[in-house]
């Protein structure tokens, strides 16, 4: 039997919203959460800078907490080093977060799908191969916004946002186009979800908002049924989950978010 913990991993507390899915499926699991706040946001960073950084980070997660498999919670760390991770790590399982492009190109009827990202997400090439790979016969326009996620994190922490920076970073994702209108949002952060409320407040008319949380949750399920067929990892955790934030100065509103989601700080 094994108490490994699951290592969940994002910039802030976006991956937060892959926990909350994570531990539905997986109660009988101890968690890690990392939140490399110190580098936060991820979408400001040149990518050779970035993924040196996560790579960094990752050689001494791995060794402190023995993870059973690795979440990358962040589509922008995953569209640009999850590759690199399993490279370098080759013994260790990760999972890894993409724009849900695919499951969006199969939902929509008006073939008009929004990717609401990072400016790093947008940007990747990785993205774009999915959008060529399940979506070619769809018009995906990309969003990059550089404030939804602090504006996540601050209503995270403080219960408030200013609903007119949310409906202005959200205006692009919105297009009519010959009769037809967008009808999917692609949430490709993992920050999003947590304003998704707002979102549908003072979008211009209702869509479907694409929240990967789930699948990643069961992606992970399902890798941990493969390493682990015989369920010998199926036992009640010792000790709490923990929160790890890399900067070790979490103010007083994250700490009390943190508590909120049963996880005692490290």
């Amino acid at each position: 039997m094994t108490d490994r913990p699951i290592l969940v991993f994002d910039s802030g507390i976006g991956g937060l919203t892959v926990l909350r899915e994570a531990r539905v499926l997986m109660p009988d699991r101890r968690f890690v959460y990392i939140a490399d706040d110190a580098g936060f946001p991820y979408g400001a960073w040149e990518e050779p800078a970035l993924r040196e950084r996560v790579l960094s980070l990752f050689a001494g997660l791995l060794k402190r907490y023995d993870p059973e498999i690795s979440v990358i919670a962040c589509n922008t760390a995953s569209t640009l080093v999850i590759e690199a991770l399993r490279g370098r790590f080759p013994g260790h399982p990760f999972v890894g977060t993409v724009p849900a492009i695919k499951p969006a190109a199969e939902r929509t009827r008006s073939g008009l799908v929004s990717v609401l990202a990072t400016p790093g997400t947008v940007k990747r090439q990785y993205t774009r191969d999915l959008i060529t790979q399940w979506a070619s016969k769809c018009h995906v326009r990309l969003v990059g916004s550089d404030k939804l996620a602090a504006l996540a994190e601050t209503y995270m922490r403080d219960s408030f946002v200013d609903e007119e920076a949310v409906r202005s970073e959200i205006a692009p994702c919105f297009l009519e186009q010959d009769g037809r209108r967008t009808d999917i949002v692609v949430l490709a952060c993992t920050h999003y979800p947590f304003l998704v409320n707002r979102m549908r407040k003072t979008a211009p008319w209702p869509v479907d908002w694409l929240d990967p949380a789930e699948a990643i949750a069961r992606r992970a399920l399902s890798l941990l049924a493969d390493i682990d067929p015989s369920g010998r990892g199926e036992m009640l955790p010792e000790g709490p989950d923990l929160a790890v934030f890399t900067s070790k100065r979490a103010d007083f509103p994250t700490r009390r978010l943190i508590q909120g989601f049963g996880l005692a700080m490290s």
